[in-house]
């Protein structure tokens, strides 16, 4: 059976219940007046990020030619022509 709150408890306990279907799975339906106007339902895990921000392309790139020499050779940078 899936749990309904009316809108003024919704939003006075409004983090207890989103931790409450995150934890649970169960939705809750949310009404005004006694009439449904939303519905919270947890995100499945497929939905959720399956990879953390930080190296997510890692190891997708690759190393082409020479990483160590100039871009161009120095004589061409007017600044060390002094």
């Amino acid at each position: 059976m899936m749990a309904t709150v009316s809108v003024s408890e919704f939003k006075a306990t409004c983090l207890a219940l989103l931790e409450r279907v995150r934890k649970s799975g169960q939705p809750i339906t949310v009404t005004k007046h006694g009439k449904p106007v939303a519905k919270v339902v947890a995100i499945r895990s497929s939905q959720r990020r399956k990879r953390d921000i930080l190296g997510y392309m890692k190891g997708t790139g690759r190393i082409v030619g020479d990483i160590e020499s100039p871009a161009s050779d120095p004589r061409d940078w007017e600044v060390l022509r002094s």
